[in-house]
């Protein structure tokens, strides 16, 4: 049960995913995008502010389970996060997240947050910000190669950010195009369902892949794609899982989040490291160019970054404390002597016996 805030330092704002959704509700879903994309940007033009490192990762055969911290110093931040593609089979998801934001001056945690449907909307809400600097001008149509359930968060971002309004879709399993279809039938956009990916990117000016399988593949070759176009390439984000042809990164301008994690994990991985990238801050921050003329063809190689978790918990954070009644957590310990935690235990533990007694 929601209840007032009450300033003990014990209690942590919790959001639990009913409590998430309630405030997308209440935000609105485009609104909420929108909000995010902003706070994402307005965070790596604070990039040097922030502890940068790749992200701790325990690989498994069947996927992998993942630590993302940051701190800015004035706040701390991380989220776990699995990707276990063979989950779908026993009717679990391939993706689930929580995350925590902490006050850095005091160690204390002030909010503990669901991150599966959160991780979702920052994915979308970064990758439409970075085609704001990648992207051709005035495009119109996205291509969308696999409708998991990413797909539908990113053609919403697209179109809500950059203004895309017709989406050519792909799927090697028919159903999971449909499903994406029926989510989207109220949108105010144009859904085409395509048959191959060959089809799918046919007059396309930016083209996102978001494929599930934990394995180098090929989803996209040099042959499919022409001269400029945005590749929004988010599938590939573990050591071994790819999604572009080696000659298709060759002959791309590429940028990524934090390099030494997209060395690991992108789809980069495939080249050695004299092979040149860019760090997006830069190019938000101005001191080098994204797209620079009409025929570049731009390559966003997106594995998912700490700073950009931090940003969505900022934000969410940020719109609960226009909420009189978030949800609260009693996490923490509160004694009145706070040297005295064992008292905390003998009292309880001699209430217990007396009640025994009794």
């Amino acid at each position: 049960m929601s209840c007032a805030i009450d300033n003990k330092p014990n209690n942590v704002a919790f959001v639990s995913v009913t409590a998430m959704l309630d405030l997308l509700k209440q935000v609105g879903t485009d609104a909420f995008l929108l909000g995010l994309s902003a706070y994402i940007e307005q965070d790596y033009l604070r990039w040097e502010l922030f502890d940068k490192s790749p992200r701790f990762a325990s690989h498994s055969a069947d996927g992998v389970i993942e630590l993302m911290p940051t701190s800015d110093q004035q706040q701390f931040s991380f989220k776990y996060v699995n990707g276990h593609p063979k989950n779908t089979h026993i009717g679990l998801q391939t993706v689930t997240a929580f995350g925590v934001l902490a006050d850095v001056a005091s160690g204390y945690p002030v909010m503990l947050s669901e991150m599966t449907i959160l991780t979702a909307l920052r994915t979308a809400a970064t990758s439409a910000m970075m085609a704001k600097y990648l992207a051709p001008q005035n495009a119109k149509t996205m291509a969308m190669i696999g409708c998991g359930a990413q797909s539908e968060f990113q053609i919403m971002a697209f179109n809500v950010v950059l203004g895309i309004t017709q989406f050519r879709i792909y799927d090697i399993d028919r159903a999971a195009m449909q499903k994406c279809q029926q989510n989207l039938a109220s949108e105010d956009i144009e859904l085409i369902l395509c048959d191959s990916a060959e089809e799918v990117v046919k007059g396309a000016e930016i083209i996102t892949t978001c494929t599930a399988d934990k394995r180098n593949a090929t989803i996209l070759t040099s042959d499919m794609v022409l001269d400029g176009v945005h590749i929004n390439a988010i599938g590939g984000d573990c050591p071994g899982k790819t999604e572009l042809a080696a000659d298709l990164l060759l002959r791309a301008d590429v940028f990524v989040e934090y390099e030494p994690q997209t060395r690991i994990e992108g789809d980069i991985q495939q080249l050695n490291d004299s092979f040149a990238v860019t760090e997006m801050y830069k190019v938000i921050r101005g001191d080098r160019k994204g797209r620079s003329y009409a025929e570049q063809l731009t390559i966003f190689d997106g594995v998912g970054f700490a700073i950009e978790d931090f940003s969505a918990l900022r934000y969410v954070h940020d719109l609960l404390q226009q909420q009189s009644t978030p949800q609260q957590l009693e996490l923490l310990t509160n004694q009145q002597n706070p040297r005295d935690l064992f008292g905390l235990l003998h009292q309880s533990v001699q209430v217990t016996r007396l009640a025994v007694g009794a």
